[in-house]
């Protein structure tokens, strides 16, 4: 497959497989005038590396995961790191959860204390 196919079936840019190249994500053979030439595997590959990035992990971790995803074989300490992963993300979320909550009472009390005709300070225009 020409990489414009592989981008246009996997749902990502030319641009981001260039990147994947670059990162050593993805290979692809040349013809004799440098074209690109892609397994029909790849665009399930790129599909998976898009998992990983949209996961939040950076391009040396997934550089590390693709291996054994290849094999089918997983190492604890890899399980363990995405483990370790996944808890990072957990915890963004319980502070973003967090932050919304004391959100929603500050707005809470705000519209108990509103005035029809706020003074000038009190403005908030964007």
């Amino acid at each position: 497959m020409r990489i414009g196919e592989v981008a246009a079936a996997a749902g990502v840019s030319v641009r981001a497989l260039r990147y994947y190249e670059e990162q050593g994500l993805l290979t692809a053979e040349r013809s004799p005038s440098g074209q690109r030439h892609y397994p029909e595997s790849a665009v399930d590959r790129v599909r998976f590396i898009q998992l990983l990035y949209s996961a939040g992990l950076p391009s040396r971790s997934v550089l590390r995961i693709l291996p054994c995803m290849d094999s089918g074989r997983t190492t604890p300490g890899m399980r363990a790191k995405l483990a370790e992963e996944r808890d990072r993300v957990q915890a963004q979320i319980d502070e973003l959860t967090g932050a919304r909550d004391r959100l929603n009472e500050i707005i809470r009390i705000a519209e108990e204390h509103h005035e029809a005709s706020p003074p000038a300070e009190c403005s908030w225009a964007s």
